[in-house]
């Protein structure tokens, strides 16, 4: 179980950190590092759905230009917009 647990974040580290976008690779791999693994499993299932999403569809979230209809998903990026403004 750790070593799937531990294989995951590496995979998330690697999705978060090769970003199209560089705001996209700060804003996710500041979060991962510093907020991810405090999350319960509704937001850290939140958060890697987040970050399989698109650069531009991801950042039109963040940036409130869309609105996201899933509440985990929703609460995950008012928390990347409290990472972003630091």
């Amino acid at each position: 179980l750790l070593m799937e647990k531990n294989e995951e974040y590496n995979r998330l580290r690697w999705i978060c950190n090769r970003r199209s976008l560089a705001e996209m690779d700060y804003l996710l791999g500041n979060f991962l590092e510093s907020r991810y693994l405090t999350l319960n499993e509704e937001h850290a299932a939140a958060f890697r759905a987040l970050a399989e999403m698109q650069d531009q569809d991801l950042w039109a979230l963040v940036t409130g230009k869309k609105t996201c209809a899933d509440q985990a998903q929703a609460e995950i990026i008012e928390m990347l917009r409290s990472v972003r403004v630091k």
